[in-house]
């Protein structure tokens, strides 16, 4: 209950943060001390075979502690925002049906952004016209279909990154198929009920610099554990391509493009790290856009403590229905 005697909306907890920021290690250390279930908000963690690139949770951590929303889809498959919110809530649903404590935990920013703020009603997708983008793309570039996307809605081109394909064909999906910005279907959105009480936390490193020297040592940690492989043998199945969301996922993009023979292994390399990085530096200037977060350095030794008080303030009780 709350102070007027009001049964509150039982408790969802938020715990995202750039890639390399430790948001697994918290979940974690967080599963030791509550009744949490974990539910992945990663788009690339939704695919199988795609393991060491995504940085998926072994076996082991997933029979100590559940985990939802990975290994949904085949790498030949499509995964939407849509596609998250639906089984987000479901999850959400479940694990609040079982008195436990739902700990979403990841950094694809728009699933979260759909899941918290609701998502437009846009028009269903085109196989055809995304094959027509696809196409446009291997011969004049994302940069080229970028551009196109700035002059027919340059709302949208202002908030995506050139390096963001998915989101730039998706954009021009629907301006082509409806003949209207994507920003005006956006505009139209209709907000989520209003039946989960959120905590919100974000892990933002206070030194950049130590951020990029994490994402060196964890890329190159992933060759060690054998990520070439895993992509090798993704590129030898023969119905994966790269215009695929799947293989897009960064790491992955670029590996390819060494298998498929375009570039050697050391610039595969390069390229890969510096697309960790602009991945990085993309999901904290989303962050830094949304207020609703409470803000904490991954180095912080009271962070842990301090989201266990914020949880223990919103009257959630281990093995008790909220109200």
């Amino acid at each position: 209950m709350n102070a007027a005697g009001e049964a509150r909306a039982p408790l969802a907890v938020v715990l995202t943060g750039p890639t390399g920021s430790g948001k697994s290690e918290w979940a974690m250390r967080l599963a030791q001390e509550l009744p949490v279930e974990i539910i992945s908000v990663d788009s690339a963690q939704v695919y199988r075979g795609m393991d060491i690139g995504t940085a998926k949770p072994s076996q082991a951590v997933r029979e100590r502690v559940p985990h939802h929303l990975i290994d949904l889809r085949d790498p030949s498959e499509r995964y939407s925002a849509g596609d998250f919110v639906r089984d987000a809530r479901e999850c959400i649903a479940a694990v609040h049906a079982r008195h436990r404590l739902p700990l979403l935990v990841g950094g694809t920013q728009l699933y979260l952004r759909a899941l918290l703020r609701g998502l437009a009603e846009l028009p269903a997708a085109s196989a055809d016209v995304r094959r027509q983008i696809e196409s446009e793309a291997a011969t004049r570039g994302w940069a080229a279909l970028h551009a196109e996307l700035a002059r027919v809605d340059p709302r949208a081109a202002a908030r995506i990154h050139p390096n963001d394909p998915q989101r730039i064909q998706r954009s021009l999906e629907v301006y082509r198929t409806s003949g209207r910005a994507i920003s005006d279907w956006q505009a139209t959105t209709v907000r989520p009920p209003d039946d989960v009480q959120w905590l919100q936390f974000a892990l933002v490193p206070g030194d950049r610099l130590a951020l990029a020297r994490v994402l060196v040592a964890r890329f190159e940690s992933m060759l060690q554990a054998g990520l070439l492989a895993e992509v090798r043998s993704l590129h030898q199945r023969g119905d994966l391509h790269a215009e695929l969301p799947s293989i897009r996922s960064v790491g992955y993009r670029q590996l390819w493009a060494h298998c498929a023979g375009e570039v050697g292994l050391a610039e595969a390399t390069l390229q890969a790290i510096a697309a960790t990085r602009q991945l990085a530096k993309r999901q904290l200037t989303w962050l830094r856009s949304e207020r609703a977060y409470h803000v904490l350095e991954p180095g912080d030794p009271g962070g842990i403590a301090l989201i266990l008080r914020a949880i223990a303030g919103s009257g959630f009780v281990a093995g008790k229905p909220a109200g």
